[in-house]
């Protein structure tokens, strides 16, 4: 018999249980899950099994840099799919030699590794760091307190957060950290067995911290005083979400010297670092999440006087720079340059900083300030808010996180009193003025 009414679509049960279960019973327990269960994204949205539809802020901890379901991201996997999705490395193939370029052309002369994760671009600088002071017996690292490099062995010794650490020691050797913005506790730090310094433009984990321009060219100038590499973690602070392609160039622009134009360095400029805000380089930097807007890609960037130094057989990843990934990662680099994506961020980052600076003058008692660059912001809460929702389990930060999905945002916590935003690059303004009447709602109930 005909069907003249289409058969409906699978009933959406109660799967929330039903799926947290599945994670209960299968999935190793190794994250502190919200309660949420999600089905599907569109844009700046993503939405649950029952429904509801969530303002994403977080962009999967500033993975989803073109939101999510983007067009041409879809385009991208369907049509490299079709021609070449895996090649071993023992080949060549396009895709990953134009990604290479398009990368280099971003920063300055130099060549790319790629893998798959931030975890394994840090991998990269570290090899690379150890590389660079094997024949003088140096090899170690120094890096920052609050710092967060990622979750392998040596990340978890780069990183200077306990919490990270504790459990997995002892830890893997040659790391110490000092304190962040002291240029002179990491001169009083290097020894004879020093090979690099590596800091986060930003740091998220730690709070969304930026590092001072003053902090960046003093690190440059002693690292070449030192013959140390200076490398930089751009995984999370990275691809523009800054309104530049790395957070260092955008720091950079308020000191006198340079501006939003600030150039390329040049091959003449990079051969001895720069210690000039026009010259600055690090000597390497890792980079992923925004990189692929969601499909798993990561790199680390090499200057070019050490770009050979991980010669054949001293490293390497199977499935990095894929067809398929690098394919992807050059069609987010189309659609960011194409849609000036750059300026947005810029622009809707600094129409959100000053409205949670609003919040903090109105609300003190729960929040306590604002601070980032771009579209990646933190909002610091009060040290004494009396009417969170009562959970010892959780800290501050965690909590106001609740209350906003209650309210239909997401956010990211980081640390104790500060949650990140860290929305896609092409949020729109009226996306921006939704989620702080979110925050605004949601903080006059807790001030009342």
């Amino acid at each position: 018999m005909k069907e003249i009414v289409p058969a409906p679509p699978p009933v959406v049960r109660n799967d929330v249980a039903a799926v947290q279960k599945l994670f209960q019973q299968h999935v190793v327990p190794s994250y502190g899950r919200f309660e949420i269960v999600l089905s599907h994204g569109s844009g700046s949205y993503v939405y649950d099994v029952t429904g509801k539809r969530y303002l994403d802020l977080g962009s999967g901890i500033a993975v989803s840099a073109l939101g999510h379901a983007h067009p041409a991201i879809t385009e991208a996997l369907v049509d490299q799919s079709r021609k070449l999705i895996h090649a071993s490395n023992f080949y060549f193939h396009e895709p990953q030699g134009r990604l290479a370029q398009a990368l280099a052309g971003l920063l300055g002369p130099g060549k790319c590794f790629f893998c798959n994760s931030g975890g394994e671009a840090n991998e990269g600088l570290f090899k690379l760091a150890r590389k660079f002071g094997h024949e003088e017996g140096r090899f170690e690292v120094i890096s920052t307190l609050n710092s967060f490099h990622g979750r392998t062995l040596a990340g978890i010794a780069a990183t200077g957060q306990e919490k990270v650490r504790k459990g997995f020691e002892p830890m893997v050797p040659g790391f110490r950290q000092v304190p962040y913005n002291d240029l002179a506790a990491v001169e009083n730090a290097i020894s004879p067995t020093t090979a690099a310094v590596l800091i986060e433009g930003i740091q998220g984990e730690g709070g969304v911290s930026p590092a001072r321009p003053d902090y960046l060219l003093g690190l440059r100038r002693l690292c070449d005083e030192k013959k140390l590499l200076l490398l930089m973690d751009g995984v999370q602070d990275g691809h523009f979400r800054t309104g530049r392609f790395q957070s260092f160039q955008r720091i950079l622009e308020s000191t006198d010297l340079a501006g939003p134009d600030l150039p390329v360095a040049t091959a003449e400029t990079c051969l001895g670092g720069g210690s000039s805000p026009r010259s600055f380089l690090p000597d390497a930097i890792s980079m992923a999440k925004s990189l692929g807007g969601g499909f798993p890609i990561g790199a680390i960037w090499v200057r070019g006087p050490y770009a050979d130094l991980l010669s054949a057989g001293s490293h390497g990843s199977t499935y990095g720079g894929s067809p398929l990934a690098c394919a992807v990662a050059l069609k987010v680099l189309e659609v960011v340059q194409r849609e000036k994506l750059a300026d947005n961020a810029r622009q809707i980052g600094e129409y959100l900083k000053a409205g949670l600076a609003r919040l903090a003058q109105t609300y003190p008692q729960v929040v306590r300030s604002a601070r980032g660059l771009g579209l990646m912001l933190g909002i610091e809460l009060a040290p004494d808010i009396q009417t969170l929702p009562v959970d010892p389990s959780r800290t501050p930060a965690v909590r106001f996180a609740q209350l906003l999905h209650a309210a239909g945002v997401l956010t990211i916590p980081a640390g104790v009193q500060v949650l990140r935003l860290l929305p896609p690059l092409n949020l729109s303004r009226g996306e921006a003025e939704e989620g702080l009447a979110v925050m605004e709602t949601v903080a006059s109930k807790l001030a009342s």
